[in-house]
């Protein structure tokens, strides 16, 4: 559960009365500067304070906002995205529930652990095939960061893949442009998914202020439900692939 959904409740005093605060109190509460919370004032994320005076209140309502706002900021959302939570929220729709929906849909698909390999360990792996060249392409893949003391590469297992394709003998220019077509090819079948998602089960988005907490409860379940479908049918599919077109490949050698 957000500990910040939770936390928006009234608390009270040494008095018994609502606890209040001033900005600069708030701000040390919250853990967040002043202008911090005056810039989320400006862009609408936190409610009006009371105004007694020329001096502005905040209570318990105002804290669990920014704390809720941490929280989502710390989860990953945009500060836009954020905005569009709260107003769902304040409409009437079910806050904690619309959360749920943006964290299904934007949760990481791989599970993929990164590697850090030093320039000692990439020469006695690749020899003089670690080039500029090379290294150059993999950083444009997207797979590979450079640093001093070496490289970090975002997979393990596709780094422990390249490097035993090379131990095998495939040059590893070889091995990197068949990694930048298959790339290719995993982005446009993962176009077809994201379309087949959004045309057939999530076109409910398109009026999102309309749905009620069971509707965005019941799409979040769905997301769930078929985020491993789409990856069992993407291995099913390539497994098969191979094996029809390996099977073409030896009828072919086999041919007189």
């Amino acid at each position: 559960m957000l500990t910040g959904v939770a936390e928006i409740q009234d608390g009270a005093g040494p008095t018994g009365r609502p606890r209040e605060y001033r900005v600069e109190e708030l701000a040390e509460a919250a853990g967040v500067s002043v202008r911090t919370v005056r810039f989320y004032r400006e862009r609408k994320l936190l409610q009006p304070p009371r105004k007694e005076g020329r001096i502005a209140w905040y209570g318990e309502e105002h804290l669990g906002r920014l704390r809720l706002i941490a929280e989502l900021l710390e989860r990953g959302h945009a500060l836009g995205g954020i905005a569009e939570l709260i107003g769902a929220g304040e409409s009437g729709r079910g806050l904690a529930e619309l959360i749920g929906l943006t964290d299904a849909l934007i949760a990481p698909w791989s599970d993929e652990t990164p590697v850090h390999l030093g320039w000692e360990q990439l020469q006695a792996a690749f020899g003089d095939q670690l080039t500029e060249r090379n290294t150059a392409e993999s950083v444009a893949q997207g797979y590979i960061t450079v640093e001093d003391d070496g490289i970090t590469h975002v997979s393990r297992r596709l780094m422990d893949a390249t490097t035993a394709l090379v131990a095998e003998g495939v040059p590893l220019a070889a091995v990197l442009e068949v990694s930048r077509r298959a790339q290719e090819y995993a982005d446009a079948t993962a176009g077809l998914f994201v379309a087949l998602i959004r045309e057939q089960l999530l076109g409910a988005l398109d009026h999102v202020d309309e749905l009620t907490p069971a509707e965005v409860a019941r799409l979040t379940e769905q997301v769930r439900r078929i985020r491993p479908l789409a990856r069992a049918v993407n291995e099913a599919q390539f497994a098969l692939a191979m094996d029809r077109r390996v099977r073409d490949e030896v009828r072919r050698l086999q041919q007189p």
